[in-house]
């Protein structure tokens, strides 16, 4: 485990005067947050006792009948049984890989891949292999390939970690033909697919997709969280896995941490029960489209047009591309000093590669300040451009492994 090279930069970004398109956190304050508060308060008066104790290393039965009403918006039919809380998605994800990993197996990831999967991989010891990705996400023919490759190899693939719903950080989504297509590939080289869905209902244009795991129920484990749609403060997920892996999934969770909240499983639960969530979802998903929209306005207008980005359906992200010679690990000190952050894109590759790329997040700011944080990137920009074409290149440096950025980042 390693700590990131850049905490220290992002403790001078958090500042009130720093615009940060870096950090993916919801915004919470569009709760209603009177009613989360009387909600709470009422759980303890009325159910504190439950609350208040240990609980099952499953999760709140009740709870996971919900989160089965949840999932069927994605087209998954599945039972209470199969459900396994954990805190966070990200838990659920180190469950996983304790299960599945020993040192020097092969984890399939698309390129680039979630900061946070890479972190827990790193931490287990796996070998990550990233399967190439454009603008419909994962290239089957480049898995394929791989997958090929690897077996020849006698490398042993334990599974595919994948984010088809506006992924973190490319914010680009698996069209629906390529979803059969690598459930296929995967199916035929006997390889589990771990399908991390946070963003599935935050889509701004029509219907939720299809999960990859509605029509297949015995090839993939599906990550889900109540952070992007309700909050991340009540720190609730959940794992829905094939019977013998949801047994490891209760042991492992027990083994971690005994038992997780009763009293976050409780409030979460009576918020789905008394609550119009799916209206509050779209609440969401309505401000999320604008701040999207004004990020993409802001780049269209104030990038140098060697810049290049991916334009995302949902979620919160967009990556952008640098021109040649630039890195953006390299000039983030640059670009912190001129009151405006990012993520670079090194972080995102588990061999710190991507040094061209950067991750905007427009989850968080108000628009005036997206468009503001815009205008003081491109300047960054137009500057190391300059250099670059003065003395041949821009700010470089050399990349080594993940650099992990803190949950606030993620």
């Amino acid at each position: 485990m390693v700590a990131s090279e850049i905490r220290a930069l992002f403790a001078v970004a958090s500042r009130p005067e720093v615009v940060s398109l870096a950090g993916g956190m919801p915004y919470v304050t569009a709760l209603p947050l009177d009613m989360v508060g009387e909600l709470v308060s009422e759980l303890v008066t009325r159910r504190g006792p439950v609350a208040l104790q240990y609980g099952s290393g499953q999760g709140d039965p009740h709870l996971r009948e919900q989160i089965c009403d949840v999932m069927r918006l994605e087209g998954i039919q599945a039972t209470a049984d199969d459900v396994v809380v954990t805190v966070g998605s990200q838990q659920a994800l180190d469950l996983i890989t304790r299960i599945f990993i020993d040192p020097g197996d092969v984890v399939l990831a698309e390129g680039p891949s979630y900061v946070g999967a890479l972190g827990t991989f790193a931490a287990y010891q796996a070998k990550v292999v990233h399967i190439a990705m454009d603008d419909q996400g994962i290239v089957p023919e480049s898995l394929a390939q791989t997958i090929y490759a690897l077996e020849t190899a006698g490398a042993p693939i334990k599974f595919l970690y994948t984010i088809p719903n506006f992924q973190n950080p490319a914010g680009v989504t698996l069209n629906i033909a390529r979803r059969q297509q690598v459930i296929d590939i995967c199916q035929r080289a006997g390889v589990l697919v771990i399908e991390d869905n946070p963003y599935g209902l935050l889509g701004f244009d029509g219907e939720p997709m299809p999960a990859l795991r509605a029509d297949n129920p015995d090839g993939v484990v599906y990550l889900g969280s109540f952070s992007k749609t309700l909050a991340p403060g009540f720190r609730v997920g959940w794992a829905l896995a094939p019977h013998a892996i949801r047994d490891k999934l209760v042991l492992a969770m027990e083994s971690a941490v005994l038992s997780h909240s009763s009293f976050t499983q409780l409030a979460v639960g009576q918020y789905l029960a008394t609550q119009p969530w799916r209206e509050q979802i779209k609440t969401f998903r309505e401000l999320y489209r604008e701040r999207r929209d004004a990020l993409l306005d802001a780049l269209d207008s104030l990038m140098p047009p060697e810049v290049t980005w991916t334009r995302p359906g949902g979620g919160f992200f967009v990556w952008a591309t640098l021109p040649e010679g630039l890195d953006s690990k390299a000039i983030l000190p640059r670009a912190v000093a001129e009151r405006v952050a990012f993520v670079p894109g090194t972080g995102f590759f588990s061999d710190g590669s991507g040094a061209r790329h950067m991750r905007l997040s427009y989850c968080y700011p108000e628009p005036d300040r997206i468009r503001e944080g815009v205008r003081r990137l491109a300047g960054v920009i137009e500057q190391e451009m300059q250099l670059r074409d003065t003395f041949g290149t821009g700010s470089v440096r050399d990349h080594n492994g993940v650099d992990t950025p803190g949950p606030d980042l993620a």
